[in-house]
Order: structure tokens, then sequence, then C-alpha cells
């Protein structure tokens, strides 16, 4: 039987050590870092470091990849049926309102990283998350014959799309709360560009 005392410890640890990790970031850059400087900001010892991680480029695809396990988490009782019912009813999808509202509390970080300095690779990751993870579930209450260009196009315009407005709204320091962007994205998603930009009405 795991040890819960344990393993809130090593989670706790773990956390002081990424969110040194983003001050460090911002103070000097990803590059400047040393492991001194790891442990020192985090008030652990090396050996703590070294329990946990081989190195900072260790340390820095543990961190993202646990971002993609605890978004991955809330969206895993995503129906997309409820995307269809939320559009009707003018309402931002819950499941989009939840990805905001991690965005924020972890917004240091996830700014770094999305930023102009930030990980190209883990841009990348995030692009393919979103296919793997909400596009392709969209397939499942799609048909096939009626969609109006290669689905391959369709989810990189999309996918691309939402990661510039998640990355425009960490740039912008937050001024949105999380339902205020999820109903943007719903409105640019259901309608397209042309229409909510005004340009094409009904």
């Amino acid at each position: 039987m795991p040890d819960l005392k344990t393993d809130r410890r090593i989670l706790r640890t773990k956390r002081m050590i990424r969110d040194a990790l983003t001050v460090l970031m911002e103070e000097k850059g990803f590059e400047g870092i040393t492991i001194r400087d790891l442990t020192e900001k985090a008030d652990i010892n090396r050996g703590t470091f070294y329990l946990h991680y081989r190195d900072k480029y260790d340390l820095l695809e543990q961190s993202e990849d646990e971002i993609f396990q605890e978004i991955q988490e809330f969206m895993k009782d995503l129906n997309p049926r409820e995307i269809i019912s939320a559009n009707l009813r003018g309402e931002p999808l819950p499941f989009v309102v939840k990805l905001f509202e991690y965005m924020r509390e972890n917004g240091r970080f996830m700014k770094l990283i999305l930023g102009p300095q930030g990980d190209l690779a883990f841009q990348v990751k995030f692009k393919e998350f979103m296919k793997e993870n909400f596009l392709k579930k969209l397939q499942t209450i799609s048909n096939e014959k009626d969609i109006l260009v290669p689905v391959d196009y369709l989810m990189a315009y999309v996918t691309s799309a939402h990661l510039g407005v998640i990355q425009q709204w960490l740039a912008d320091d937050l001024k949105d709360t999380p339902q205020e962007m999820a109903l943007t994205l719903a409105k640019m998603t259901f309608f397209g560009p042309i229409h909510t930009a005004g340009i094409l009405k009904d």
C-alpha cells in the first residue's frame, strides 16, 4: 500500500523545484541556470535534486510532461456532444474553462514555455496533445464525408489557432477571466474568424 505522506512529500518537493525553475528562468533564462541555482532557490540539497532528476533538461521535460498529465486528468471525461449543446446555448465549454483555469494557476511557468523564448518542442507537443485528446474525439460525432477540407489541415488550423489564443492571453498577463476566454474561443471556433470579425453578417 502506497505511503500517502511520502507521496505528498515527493509532490511538494517536485513542486518546489519546478517553482524554483520558473523563477530562475524569468531571471536568467533556461540555459543560464545551474543545478546549484536550483537547489539554493528551492532550499534543497543536491542529493534531493538528483533523487528526482538527472539534470536540468530532465527537470524541464518532466515538468512539461506533468502538465500534460494534469490536463489529461480533467479531459478524460470530456463528452464531445457537450460541444454541440454548449454551442446551441451560447455557453463556453466547461472543459475549456478548466483549461484556462489551469493555465492561470500555472501562469508564470506556462508563459515562459509558451512565450517567444520558450520551448518550441513543447509547443509542438501541445498541439499534438490537443489533436489526440480533443479534436479526435470530435471525429466520433462527425461524418467524415461532411468534412469540407482534409482532416490533417483542419486539425493543424484549429490547434495552431487555439495555441495562438492561449499565447496571446498569457502575453496579455491573463487580463480576461478563464470564462471570458473560453467564450471568446468558442465564438471563434463555432463561427469562424470572418464572422466574428464582423465582416460576414447573418
